[in-house]
């Protein structure tokens, strides 16, 4: 029996699409920057931020030596981007421009169908239900909040909180010790045959794999390796397979 599901958010739970890359998306960030007294052109704003980044990555690969997976913290950027024009930002400031960001580079964000009722059958079978994703807590959280489904959660494992990313087997290992799980007990569902399934491998975590269209490729299902797959995005069909365990 699979007492603890654990589920990854973008792909499985949440289909989303984004745009960091176009001159329109920058424009708009330098208009954010500006309502927070920064002054910047979108080329100049876009290769800071670039140059930041790969600098907090490399920082975070020499903490974490041993780990190929690591992951950053934005708010962390965007700081240090304000600090460039001479700008102290507080952290209601950072989580602003953070959610700003966020929404100007979101081209539509929304649950899968079916969603809702897979969480309202898994609570109501006494099942307690964890996240394990590769993203942004300045992000992930609203998100997940405006759309519905914070409450859901027994426990949230975000990357750029941990520094860790899936596959990396520590950041399940936080997982299953931040919240005392019994790794027989657990079940990961998730959209990515590596990210998701091989890392569950890896800690002896069962794998239901859903394939949905911004999943990376799959060839062919021997490719993946879980219990079950559902390679047609269903959601629907992911209830039935999981409280099966519970006959």
């Amino acid at each position: 029996m699979y007492r603890n599901i654990i589920f990854d958010l973008y792909g499985t739970l949440i289909d989303i699409r984004t745009d960091e890359f176009s001159l329109d998306f920058w424009r708009k960030a330098v208009q954010v920057y500006a309502m927070g007294g920064a002054s910047f052109t979108p080329g100049e704003l876009r290769s800071s931020y670039a140059k930041y980044v790969k600098r907090a990555l490399r920082r975070e690969r020499l903490r974490h030596p041993t780990c190929k997976h690591v992951d950053i913290d934005l708010l962390q950027v965007f700081r240090r981007l304000y600090s460039d024009k001479g700008i102290n930002a507080d952290i209601t400031l950072l989580r602003k421009t953070a959610r700003r960001f966020r929404q100007d580079s979101t081209l539509f964000i929304r649950l899968y169908d079916g969603v809702i009722e897979l969480l309202e059958g898994l609570k109501n079978a006494g099942k307690r239900i964890f996240l394990l994703s590769n993203a942004q807590e300045s992000f992930t959280i609203p998100e997940m909040d405006e759309l519905g489904i914070l409450p859901y959660f027994d426990g949230i494992m975000i990357s750029s909180e941990e520094r860790l990313s899936k596959p990396q087997r520590q950041f399940f290992e936080k997982l299953i010790e931040r919240y005392s799980l019994d790794t027989k007990e657990c079940l990961m569902v998730g959209n990515d045959k590596n990210s998701d399934m091989l890392g569950a491998k890896s800690v002896g975590i069962d794998g239901l794999y859903i394939h949905q269209e911004i999943s990376p490729e799959v060839r062919d299902e021997s490719e993946v390796t879980a219990k079950w797959k559902v390679m047609d995005g269903d959601v629907h069909k992911l209830l039935p397979l999981i409280l099966s365990e519970d006959e």
